[in-house]
């Protein structure tokens, strides 16, 4: 019996002390340390990261593989992440045992007046100072009192055997700022979580919420994926066109979105933006009207960058702005085939529209409109990287290089450029997607009008393979009626074997006209050389251009390629010229006139045809009218814990102000009687937390005023 009370005590006494070393641990200076550490480390992650991106950008931007490690630690997310919550649960943890355990002795402290010291502990002090006065101990104390008093201490008398001891303090509330400080972090980490998704994963958990992963009108999404009324936390976003109205908002989640109903409707009116010259937004705002669903009272507001709205608790913020569903109209040709025809299209942004029959099985998927493009022309002047396979160089020196360079990797959005000084408004752009039958898709970027580059008119048609690739351009010339139609006839017809031997015809009946003698074997052998010139420019369908016309030469012997390169160049200028106005005959035109103006334009064609190979899409679309709708995107937040965020800051400034502006004093005076008998024996002593010269000062002059050794200082 005795044995198992012994074992059972020495159990009870492990666990008693294996609890006090645990709270120990998590109340300690060095463990709240470790956390705010590993929180700074998030926050830094939280800043460089974009947070709560699509996830398709992240797997760009990482990878497959960094992406999937990068998911698993939550780094998408990680202010919601839960080994950050976790991290915040532990600081309030340890920072609380921390108060628990310390402020109850500094209160008390605060309360003390320490006036059980001996005489003996006193002259021990560093601070210490001892005369005589000859008045009675009595009258000395009172003296005593009142000058200390003055200084702004609190004092007290006690009774000690064989003499008086007069306690005093000052800046006790010195440890009031240790209290708040503390206080302050618990407060504030609190107002976090409250404001964090813990809320939303607690609905999860227990009443079965979930996030939506499909598509669907919001109104028709079932309750299992909608956040009620009374939810006490929320960060959403909500997208509303100019006249229509909004009810929810969407809070995006990890694996999809959640709807959160609103206990309003709030409207857009209009929406106001206005542009820096750079292209850069100076002002966006939305006119709306927010009515209540309960009371049906509607209330007039506009929206501003940093200027919400307040309603209900509920704060409404202009986040940014999108296309709300601009109506376009535009003007499709075919690029394949040698039909040279053209066909009106329709579109709304963030729809799509199926391609005409014939043209194959494509969708265009609408991403996005521009009403106006501040571009910087200097930067899209110059030459690009070669838009094919590097012999293409080869052909040789009658070659002109710049022709291999109509691709050009053309920036874009002029804030990229901000170097540089030549902004212009190009005009309106129109951007796609054409997505085929395996779901495949392509995104395309049109500019509507013409740019001057290089001191041409061109229409730039960009295209781009993945999302985070910049566009390379085409430059298709403009014509003598600022349009793409000359350049698409010339495209069809030299898809059309037919016109192509009627140029090769034309051209060797040019060329012989054009000399003194020639015979019929002559002109067969021009006419053969100008049509496989056609031929082999305009490809087998997988080689083309200057590609094809490359290859072609390297199966010349190396000495005789750039003699034939150059017979080649010539032959094919000349030809195409032909085509052109072959083209032109069939359609019932006038022939061109041949001057420098048009034969810098059929140079420019050629490049663009060459180059039109690096350019795979059915057909080129051009905008050629549209009606702007724009779209307001406004952050809609309910945050119970800003406020408890701001009363943390308030205890946080308090505490630290207390701390390091307020210094703690403590002084004793011992008073007893002479050993004489002739009036009293006076002993001071001082203490501070912190030394300072001021407290040196502070000392030398208590010890002037209460000894009377010197005249009190002026301030006294």
């Amino acid at each position: 019996m005795t044995t198992g009370s012994s074992t059972q005590g020495i159990q009870i006494r492990t666990r008693q002390r294996w609890l006090s070393e645990a709270v120990e641990l998590f109340s300690s200076m060095r463990f709240a340390i470790s956390l705010l550490t590993l929180i700074a480390i998030a926050s830094v992650i939280g800043t460089v990261m974009k947070q709560n991106e699509p996830m398709p950008n992240y797997v760009n931007q990482f990878g497959p593989f960094w992406f999937e490690v990068f998911g698993k630690l939550g780094l998408y997310a990680v202010y919601s992440a839960w080994w950050f919550l976790l991290i915040m649960g532990f600081l309030v943890l340890s920072t609380s045992l921390c108060i628990a355990r310390n402020a109850p002795k500094m209160l008390r402290d605060v309360k003390s007046w320490r006036d059980n010291v001996r005489e003996q502990s006193l002259r021990n002090f560093h601070h210490k100072h001892e005369w005589h006065t000859a008045e009675a101990p009595a009258q000395a104390a009172a003296r005593l009192v009142r000058q200390v008093g003055a200084r702004g201490y609190k004092t007290r008398l006690a009774d000690k055997e064989g003499g008086t001891l007069l306690a005093a303090k000052q800046g006790a509330a010195n440890k009031w700022g240790y209290i708040f400080a503390h206080a302050a972090i618990v407060i504030i980490c609190l107002g976090g979580l409250l404001d964090s998704d813990l809320p939303i994963r607690f609905q999860q958990w227990f009443y079965g919420k979930s996030a939506f992963t499909g598509n669907g009108i919001i109104a028709e999404i079932p309750e299992r994926y909608r956040l009620g009324l009374n939810n006490p936390t929320f960060r959403g976003n909500t997208l509303i066109p100019e006249g229509s109205s909004s009810s929810t908002a969407i809070i995006p989640q990890k694996d999809g979105v959640m709807i959160q109903d609103l206990p309003f409707t709030i409207r857009l009116k209009r929406f106001i933006i206005d542009f820096y010259s750079t292209g850069m937004p100076k002002l966006f705002a939305s006119e709306v009207v927010v009515r209540d669903h309960e009371t049906g009272k509607e209330t007039a507001a506009t929206i501003k960058v940093n200027e919400p709205l307040i309603y209900q608790g509920v704060a409404i913020y202009q986040s940014s702005f999108e296309d709300g569903g601009s109506k376009l109209k535009l003007v499709g040709y075919p690029m394949r085939g040698g039909s040279n025809s053209h066909f009106a299209l329709s579109g709304v942004v963030n729809g799509s529209t199926a391609l005409p029959a014939g043209l194959g099985d494509y969708t265009i998927e609408w991403s996005g409109f521009r009403p106006f493009n501040v571009e910087n022309m200097q930067a899209s002047g110059g030459g690009g990287s070669t838009s094919g396979d590097a012999r293409a160089v080869n052909v040789g020196k009658s070659v002109n290089r710049g022709l291999m360079d109509s691709l050009d990797k053309h920036l874009g959005s002029s804030a990229k450029n901000a170097n540089s000084k030549d902004f212009k408004n190009v005009g309106p752009s129109v951007q796609y997607k054409l997505r085929d039958k395996t779901g495949q898709a392509r995104e395309y970027f049109n500019y509507m009008q013409s740019l001057s580059i290089d001191g041409a008119y061109v229409f730039l048609a960009g295209m781009r393979e993945q999302p985070d690739q910049p566009f390379r351009y085409l430059r298709i010339p403009a014509d003598d009626n600022d349009s793409v139609a000359e350049w698409m006839r010339l495209r069809a017809a030299l898809a059309n074997p037919a016109l192509r031997e009627e140029a090769a015809r034309r051209y060797a009946r040019q060329a012989i006209s054009n000399g003194r003698e020639a015979s019929p074997v002559l002109r067969e052998q021009l006419q053969q050389s100008a049509l496989r010139g056609l031929t082999i420019f305009a490809g087998d369908g997988k080689v083309s251009g200057y590609i094809a016309v490359t290859r072609f030469l390297e199966q010349l012997p190396a000495a005789e390629q750039e003699k034939a390169a150059d017979i080649f160049m010539k032959i094919l200028n000349g030809s195409m010229w032909e085509l052109w106005q072959a083209a032109r005959a069939q359609d019932g035109l006038e022939p061109v006139a041949s001057d420098e103006p048009h034969g810098r334009y059929l140079q420019l064609a050629i490049n663009a045809l060459a180059d039109a190979a690096f350019y795979p899409a059915p057909v080129f679309l051009q905008l050629s009218s549209f009606e702007e709708i724009k779209a307001s995107v406004l952050q809609v937040t309910r945050s119970p814990g800003k406020k408890v965020v701001y009363l943390g800051c308030l205890f946080l400034v308090l505490g630290v102000f207390a701390m390091l502006y307020i210094r703690e004093r403590r002084l004793w005076i011992w008073i007893k009687p002479a050993a004489d008998g002739q009036g009293s024996q006076a002993l001071l002593a001082m203490s501070t937390q912190r030394r300072t010269l001021d407290f040196d000062k502070e000392f030398e002059q208590m010890k002037a005023r209460v000894s009377g050794d010197a005249a009190p200082p002026p301030s006294a």
